[in-house]
């Protein structure tokens, strides 16, 4: 009974590990990949000629649109570039610095180093300049920017017509010894008249001139509110107070001054004065 079972048993564990067998010979035929078959790659084909220009050879590039005013785009940037050197312009040309140095010179006659802040001086500047030069801004616009919006001058005649009268009024500021200073440093003869002077010597001797203007208004300021510190000191010492700091028992003497005299008028009438 035994010997028949046994044989049927391993009749079927054969039959089994056959058909595995021929299972898995089955998948490694289906996951094993075809070897294509290369194909014809044809003729190559040459690189094709320099193509040929339609427009008659060069490149030309139009700036004004089609009314013959500058284009949109030209404008943009030149305001782009105008706003970017506008700050040193502004330092340069104008009365700003001097107006500046002048307001920041009265803060510092005050013993008060940071009130007003410098935003507020360069804002108050900023202003006084716009007020002093508003008649050159409007005769710069009316001949120099205007001509050109409007088409009627090339970029070239606007900016000679343009920076005339800011020449004449740089001018009209500007010491001779100033002038000369800066022509003798660049090593150029005298001109024939100062309105023949460049820009380039113009502008450095206008802000020297401009320097040299407001430190003597800075120093008449200085004055008055030197003498309440010497006086304050010497009340001091008489008084054996060595080891308490002038300076604050003076700060209110000068404020109440300043105000009393109405300081920030008589400053910027000055400095609006200087200018006419």
């Amino acid at each position: 009974m035994h010997a028949p079972r046994s044989a049927t048993v391993w009749r079927w564990a054969a039959m089994l590990s056959v058909a595995a067998i021929i299972a898995a010979a089955i998948l490694l035929l289906q996951t094993t990949p075809s070897h294509a078959v290369p194909g014809d790659p044809g003729e190559p084909v040459g690189p094709g000629g320099p193509a040929t220009p339609g427009g008659g050879g060069g490149v030309s590039i139009d700036i004004n649109g089609p009314d013959g005013t500058p284009s949109s785009a030209i404008v943009t940037l030149i305001g782009i570039t105008l706003l970017s050197v506008a700050p040193a312009l502004l330092l340069m040309m104008t009365s700003f610095t001097k107006i500046f140095v002048v307001l920041a010179m009265a803060r510092n006659a005050l013993a008060l180093p940071s009130i007003p802040p410098n935003q507020v001086l360069a804002g108050l500047a900023l202003f006084l300049t716009l007020f002093i030069m508003w008649p050159v801004l409007t005769e710069v616009n009316t001949l120099g920017v205007r001509p050109y919006l409007a088409g009627t001058a090339s970029f070239d005649d606007a900016l000679a017509a343009g920076s005339e009268p800011l020449r004449t009024w740089m001018l009209h500021f500007t010491r001779e010894q100033d002038l000369a200073l800066m022509l003798r440093a660049g090593g150029a003869a005298n001109p024939a008249s100062p309105e023949s002077v460049d820009m380039i010597t113009l502008i450095p001797a206008f802000m020297i001139s401009e320097l040299r203007a407001a430190f003597i208004i800075g120093f008449v300021i200085f004055i008055p509110f030197l003498v309440i510190d010497l006086v304050v000191s010497a009340a001091l010492m008489s008084m054996g107070m060595m080891m308490l700091p002038p300076v604050m028992i003076s700060l209110p003497f000068k404020i109440l001054l300043f105000i009393l005299v109405d300081g920030w008028a008589m400053i910027i009438t000055s400095l609006i004065e200087s200018y006419n």
